[in-house]
């Protein structure tokens, strides 16, 4: 999952500096065919009092099929229930792909689930991998987490019919969703790392084969390279492999220099691999590969031993924000 942070800083529910203990997570989905995670920040980023938008709305993060875009602080009051859920829930919406139009609110007319069955789980992963990092964050689980029509029957939400009006075009509902976040929770917790999409892993020495059954693994996939995992389900399943979970290792980076180039492509077993957050490059320096959660001060105060030298990385990164993302690699100050 690629996490990218740009706060709607002009949307009046932004300035309203409301906050909330998330209790909760509610899944909406946009019912706007084709627009996609990044171009919501143009389109939102307005103030209703000020005449520049017609309505009072405003949500945590959009997900789509390649990345998600945060837009609030996730303990931030949103405007996306239109009901009491606001104060106790963080908000997320689905984009929707393109080739469709809506009649009636919420019938989706010419819709074609096989053409777009690949966006749709490659949407739902990332929704998936979203709740799976709030739920660490905030101490909750799959029981927490609920859709927008879910929220209007347990009264506290408005009357909308997302997201049931599309998971099961595709096989899916609110139940399978959850039972995918509760699996991912539970592996994370078995094997003790979490090995997620954008996590730089190496090979642990040991290993022989790929997974049970496979072809044995080259000495200069083990020896050269780090590698960074692309994929982590398939149609939103986790993918089993000689009766292991796997994961997809789709880019290879250089352990001489952190050079990232074409990947392997190859499924490997999870217990196979361990997480690297920080190998050395060319000038000397350290370098750290951002994870789930982080911030620039959690990495300063972990990595340095001062959340305060955090602008020390800023600077040696050329960063002009605080916004990072997983998977980025950062360097890091003596």
């Amino acid at each position: 999952m690629k996490l990218f942070t740009k706060y709607m800083t002009r949307n009046d529910c932004y300035t309203a500096g409301r906050k909330i203990t998330p209790k909760g997570i509610m899944v909406h989905s946009t019912a706007v065919p084709g627009v996609m995670a990044a171009e919501w920040f143009s389109r939102w980023n307005k103030s209703y009092k000020a005449g520049e938008i017609n309505r009072q709305v405003c949500v945590h993060a959009f997900v789509d099929d390649k990345e998600v875009w945060q837009y609030l602080p996730w303990d931030h009051r949103g405007w996306h229930a239109g009901g009491a859920a606001n104060n106790t829930h963080i908000g997320f919406e689905i984009c929707e792909p393109a080739g469709f139009s809506y009649k009636s609110g919420s019938v989706m007319v010419g819709y074609d689930a096989a053409k777009q069955e690949d966006y749709f789980f490659k949407a739902w992963q990332n929704a998936v991998e979203l709740c799976v990092m709030l739920c660490r964050e905030y101490g909750l689980d799959e029981n927490d987490i609920i859709c927008h029509s879910e929220g209007y029957k347990l009264g506290i939400a408005s009357n909308h019919a997302d997201v049931m009006h599309w998971f099961p075009k595709h096989g899916e509902n609110m139940d399978t969703f959850r039972k995918a976040v509760k699996k991912a929770l539970e592996n994370s917790t078995d094997n003790n790392t979490d090995i997620g999409i954008g996590d730089m892993v190496e090979f642990k020495v040991s290993v022989k084969n790929y997974y049970p059954g496979s072809v044995e693994v080259p000495t200069w996939v083990k020896n050269d390279y780090y590698h960074r995992v692309t994929q982590t389900l398939y149609k939103g399943k986790p993918v089993i492999k000689g009766g292991k979970e796997c994961v997809l290792l789709g880019k290879k980076v250089k352990k001489s220099g952190g050079q990232e180039i074409a990947g392997i492509n190859t499924w490997v077993a999870k217990e196979n691999l361990v997480i690297v957050n920080s190998i050395p490059d060319n000038k000397g320096n350290r370098t750290y590969t951002v994870q789930k959660g982080d911030t620039l001060w959690r990495i300063a105060e972990k990595e340095l031993g001062r959340g305060t030298r955090y602008p020390e990385i800023k600077k040696l990164n050329g960063l002009t924000s605080d916004t990072i993302y997983p998977g980025q690699v950062l360097k890091l100050p003596e």
